[in-house]
């Protein structure tokens, strides 16, 4: 029993529910692609905070890979979810992205990286915002990973028109070695990505993927508008997939024909996982009941504003034991309340994502008396 926080200024006796926890499953689901966006786990100890440069304690934010490759589950690295543009500067990204690739290969797991333009500062021009994207591209195909091409604010910033986004995606996916992923961000997800593609959004970036269809293994769309993912998806050439970026809408996009690549799995690995396999064998009854559980949860944890969604994956893993602590890059343990955390709890109880109620409720003890509460 805990008392939690509720609306209103009141504390309400709280008891998590203890079951046996979700089985891991080993292996890759056979009908979809799923990757899961991970987070990063700071170094408790690093100073700089809120400025940085980032320190992370590698031990635990590759431990925590390791968690979602036991899943069955592909890892999105160095993505939006692990603070790109939140507090990870370039170097750290760097250092991320080799760590995580020589992992992966020591453990047999599969993974994407991502490239971008982060390493600007200060406004700059398109040849710039190419510069940039092309040595961030050529360091992750260097490492021996897929190429997972980010929205980049350097590039909205520049671009004054529609054939801007053209002509730098074009020579992007030109230069590619392999297939890559492309990545649509909503401004929900990041303001300063408002109006990305230009004029007729949807149609450029379908003109962009036609123009190059043999390098683009998919595309990640995260607009929380599922109308309008589904049309995208039925306008893609024939084999370029449709990533859900979508944390609000993902179990029927999910069921109706789209892959995965959400940072929402980094929370709910376990059902995910066992979700994408109950869909492979036909049974959509235990995929809805598997995932259905964790919507509120997941409509919780990206509620406005949606960029402070990471604060809610990293007290989930914390809640879980996945790290020993509580502190994120850049402070942003801060960015949601007490009340948030205490619903983000009892959420993800009811969605049976507590893998040990009695630690979980300890732990979330510990976080209420710092804040006060008792």
């Amino acid at each position: 029993m805990i008392a939690l926080p509720r609306p209103g200024g009141v504390l309400e006796p709280y008891s998590p529910v203890t079951r046996s926890p979700l089985p891991v499953v080993a292996s890759e689901p056979r009908s979809r692609v799923g990757y899961a966006a991970a987070h990063v786990v700071a170094d408790p100890l690093a100073g700089g905070d809120p400025t940085g440069p980032a320190r992370l304690d590698w031990e635990a934010t590759l431990r925590f890979r390791r968690h979602l490759w036991a899943h069955g589950l592909r890892v999105a690295e160095a993505m939006d979810t692990a603070q790109r543009g939140m507090g990870l500067d370039w170097a750290a990204t760097q250092e991320l992205i080799r760590r995580s690739v020589a992992e992966a290969r020591a453990v047999g797991g599969k993974l994407a990286c991502g490239a971008g333009t982060d390493q600007l500062t200060g406004p700059a021009a398109l040849d710039d915002v190419r510069r940039a994207y092309a040595e961030q591209v050529e360091f992750v195909e260097g490492q021996g990973a897929p190429v997972i091409l980010m929205a980049s604010r350097a590039l909205a910033a520049a671009a004054s028109r529609a054939d801007d986004y053209r002509a730098v995606y074009g020579e992007l996916l030109d230069g590619a070695a392999s297939p890559v992923i492309l990545h649509w961000l909503g401004e929900m997800f990041d303001p300063a990505l408002a109006g990305y593609w230009g004029e007729s959004p949807d149609d450029v970036v379908i003109s962009i993927i036609e123009a190059h269809a043999d390098k683009v293994d998919g595309i990640k769309v995260s607009l929380l508008d599922a109308d309008r993912e589904v049309a995208l998806r039925e306008r893609l050439p024939a084999g370029v997939r449709m990533y859900t970026g979508d944390d609000f809408n993902y179990p029927s996009l999910i069921r109706s024909g789209s892959d995965a690549l959400l940072g929402i799995f980094d929370a709910i690995a376990p059902a995910a996982a066992a979700a994408l396999h109950a869909l492979d064998d036909g049974e959509e009854e235990r995929y809805e009941a598997l995932l259905a559980p964790t919507v509120p949860l997941a409509r919780h944890i990206f509620a406005a504003p949606t960029p402070y969604y990471k604060t809610g994956l990293v007290f989930l893993a914390f809640l879980n034991g996945h790290q020993r602590h509580f502190r994120m890059v850049g402070g942003l343990e801060s960015a949601r309340s007490v009340l948030h955390l205490a619903e983000l709890f009892v959420l993800a109880d009811q969605a049976g994502l507590l893998r040990d109620p009695e630690l979980a409720n300890a732990r979330m003890r510990h976080v209420l008396a710092l804040a006060g509460v008792t």
